[in-house]
């Protein structure tokens, strides 16, 4: 006789437990075992437990390939899904091996797991293997398809509903409930004060800093009683949400006449505005990529967007000081430049509606079509092409938790013709345009931090923390992947024969970037440097980036007059004209700031099953190499947390969002 032992652990989440009863077949080079029942009591798979069971069988199964797990229902009890983590086989020969599974069963559900290291599709030799591989990945071709956004967008899983959506990359029962409960509870206080619905205009700016009883933030407070100043308007370019769009100015464009004699005022003393261009000292917003979109209409009015510029000048105090807006882009009578000179009223407007040009811009390309639209193809692509045993699924795949299901969920409720941002100045429409008009320009080049940073000429510009801690976290992420894929490829040659990797990156090409060669995508990769710097930029998107420019969302922006996406009253066009209540009536009223606000919160909220970057409670990896890499790694982020925690204390504005410590390890929602 033969025996093995197998310890089989249930999830530690809340209903992660099962009462069904469970069964399992063992696969070996040399046969297979019966359909074996583990366990005797309903309780043998409560949440967080491992159970230790033993199977025997006539002779030894030879090497294991596979192991299938099945679950039946248990009486007439309704269904009730397992969360089934993993199963660790010690063979009678003494080898303990993982087979990782982490994925909600439900009844009737069988999954055949493979375990051991890692292996790419050429290594397989045993032809159970081989045909085992090749059904899972037709299977998941059609579990995980494509489909067309809109036009001139990246294309996205083809379920509309999260209902349909497999059980591997729903949220967890725990997780579903706590939005839910976080949404109802917002709604409920917002109700109660009679805010919803509300089509009241603002009587005073005090009164939006009572939205809501409870939740603020130091950083909100702050942003409350400094948001008209001017300093603090420029640090929040580099620093704030969108920290994407300001680029070094040395020259400045045809359509934006500013002149020496306007911003003198506002430089160094017996500078000139050529002499700071020169020394590197000036900077730009230019929205054009805004221009000619239109705006919605509300209450068969038009609304008003403005494709702005907006100059900046790094002081000698180091502070970087707004000097000069133009509302559009051609110069006019009619569209004059804004200085920080004029009267405060028209000086604030003119920043407001730089401001939601900005947000506007972040919301649909930053934000949504980077780091979760373009993740989604990443995500999809992934799933469609690698077995679940390759090496590059392994180190994925925690880096793509819930984005599926959070991006149908955004479809539906926030980025649609009825969603939230629909009551965006430009609407859903404008916004679907403003993604249109982006993904073309969205190069290889400008999705990789390093390089992004010195295009837009921002390499010594001070106080830049976003700059600086991102190109740390890229330099710890590029190293961690380094040594996770130079462990599986040896040479180039392993590269271009894995057909599993080269589909990932082709499906990318034509289905995230629409096979636009112009963008610098890869189409297939020919060298382990390569392969590196992809996955490098994927993960460095999904994790930091996106947490860059999504976590302080309620921070800067649950106050509204620091910036929302939706303006009223028609921008500036003479100087004089406008009073602190010109700047009441452009915002929006009660109701649809409420709904921005709560929005903002419901982002930027910390769940409970948070995974953190670099935390990887899930045991993909059987290899003890692989997993002194991954230690290495969390020991580097730890460090650099400890850093930018430290820095952070020394600042009147602490820049928090790219501390690992605060960073999830995917993007959640």
């Amino acid at each position: 006789m033969a025996e093995y032992k197998l310890e089989v652990t249930t999830g530690d989440m809340q209903y992660a437990g099962t009462w069904d009863h469970i069964y399992v077949t063992l696969f070996g080079t040399e046969g297979q075992s019966e359909r074996t029942k583990l366990g005797t009591y309903v309780f043998d798979f409560s949440t967080g437990t491992t159970g230790t069971y033993t199977m025997k069988t006539n002779l030894s199964l030879g090497k294991l390939l596979l192991v299938k797990m099945e679950k039946d229902p248990f009486l007439c009890l309704p269904e009730d899904e397992w969360f089934f983590s993993k199963v660790v086989v010690t063979t009678p020969e003494g080898e303990a091996i993982l087979f990782p599974c982490y994925r909600w069963i439900s009844r009737g559900e069988l999954v055949e797991l493979r375990g051991g290291r890692a292996m790419k599709d050429f290594e397989e030799v045993h032809s159970l293997l081989i045909e085992h591989r090749k059904n899972e990945l037709i299977k998941k071709k059609s579990l995980y398809q494509w489909k067309v956004m809109g036009e001139g967008q990246p294309h996205i899983n083809h379920l509309d509903d999260v209902s349909q959506l497999s059980a591997e990359i729903r949220y967890s029962k725990s997780k579903a409930t706590e939005v839910y409960n976080t949404k109802t509870i917002i709604g409920l206080e917002l109700k109660l004060k009679g805010m919803i619905g509300s089509t009241e205009k603002w009587e005073r700016i005090e009164d939006m800093k009572k939205i809501f009883w409870c939740k603020k933030t130091t950083m909100s407070e702050y942003v409350s009683e400094h948001w008209k100043e001017d300093d603090f308007y420029g640090y929040q370019f580099l620093n704030a949400i969108n920290p994407n769009m300001i680029k070094r100015c040395s020259e400045l464009p045809p359509n934006f006449p500013v002149t020496e004699e306007m911003v003198k005022p506002f430089l160094a003393e017996g500078s000139s505005l050529q002499k700071e261009m020169e020394k590197g000292n000036i900077f730009l917003c230019d929205y054009k990529q805004i221009d000619g979109i239109p705006p919605r209409d509300n209450n068969d009015e038009p609304l008003h967007v403005t494709a702005g510029l907006c100059l900046f000048y790094m002081n000698l105090q180091n502070k970087l000081m707004p000097i000069a807006i133009q509302l559009h882009q051609q110069p006019s009578e009619q569209n004059p430049i804004f200085l920080p000179s004029d009267p405060e009223a028209d000086w604030l407007l003119a920043k407001m509606f730089i401001k939601n040009a900005d947000l506007l811009v972040q919301a649909s390309v930053h934000h949504l079509m980077n780091p979760h639209f373009l993740a989604e193809a990443y995500n999809v692509a992934a799933l469609r092409s690698f077995s679940e045993i390759h090496p590059l699924y392994k180190l994925l795949f925690p880096h793509f938790r819930y984005t599926i299901y959070a991006n149908t969920t955004a479809r539906k409720n926030v980025y649609s013709p009825d969603g939230i941002l629909s009551t965006t100045t430009i609407g859903y429409h404008g916004l679907s345009e403003l993604m249109r008009r982006a993904l073309p320009e969205t190069t290889y080049s400008s999705l990789c931090l390093p390089d992004n940073i010195t295009a837009r000429g921002l390499e010594s510009i001070p106080n830049f923390y976003y700059r600086d801690d991102g190109l740390k976290l890229w330099n710890i992420i590029n190293g961690f992947v380094k040594a996770v894929v130079e462990h599986y490829y040896p040479s180039d040659s392993e590269v271009c024969k894995d057909t599993e990797l080269q589909e990932w990156i082709n499906e990318i090409f034509t289905h995230g970037f629409l096979g636009n060669k112009a963008t610098g995508i890869p189409t297939g990769f020919n060298t382990i440097e390569e392969v590196i710097k992809f996955i490098t930029m994927v993960i460095f998107t999904v994790t930091a980036q996106h947490a860059a420019v999504h976590h302080g969302q309620y921070d800067y922006h649950a106050f509204a007059p620091n910036g929302i996406l939706l303006l009223h009253n028609s921008p500036p066009t003479t100087k004089g004209q406008s009073r602190m209540k010109t700047i009441l009536e452009t915002l929006p009223n009660v109701d649809e700031t409420v709904k921005f606000v709560a929005m903002s919160w419901i982002f930027s909220n910390k769940y409970m099953d948070m995974v953190y970057m670099g935390t990887y409670p899930e045991e993909r990896f059987d290899e003890p190499a692989i997993k002194e890499i991954i230690k290495t790694f969390q020991t580097e982020l730890s460090t650099l947390s400890d850093a930018i925690t430290a820095r952070n204390s020394q600042l009147e504005v602490p820049y928090i969002y790219l501390n690992p410590a605060q960073i999830e390890n995917s993007v959640t929602i």
